[in-house]
């Protein structure tokens, strides 16, 4: 497979492609969205829809390089009851624990879930 691929723009790379620091926060992102839905799954929790704008931020050094300082996820999980609401809540903590990706950077993970009914 393919991943068209430059620097960021901030650093004069291609707008049209992907850059390496959207890659690592998008990992962290799928991997969270992979365990919660399989905690929801086994929990009787139904999700009808799940949306994500993750974001990381970075601290450049003095010596051009750089390095994440931290990531937020800020799903937006809908759920088909209101019942289930404060329970899909609770099992972003869980996913969080699980997820290999946010366990592998030395950096917080940080969730600010929404969660609502059809």
């Amino acid at each position: 497979m393919d991943i068209p691929a430059s620097s960021d723009p901030a650093f004069h790379g291609d707008n049209a492609k992907h850059n390496p620091e959207e890659l690592l926060v998008s990992s962290i992102s799928a991997c969270h969205m992979l365990w919660y839905l399989h905690l929801c799954s086994q929990s009787g929790v139904v999700v009808t829809d799940y949306m994500d704008k993750a974001t990381g931020i970075m601290k450049e050094t003095e010596s051009g390089g750089g390095h994440f300082t931290e990531a937020t996820l800020n799903p937006v999980v809908t759920v088909s009851e209101p019942t289930m609401i404060e329970k899909a809540n609770e099992l972003h903590k869980k996913a969080n624990e699980l997820c290999f990706i946010a366990n592998s950077v030395n950096f917080p993970v940080y969730h600010r879930p929404t969660t609502k009914t059809e």
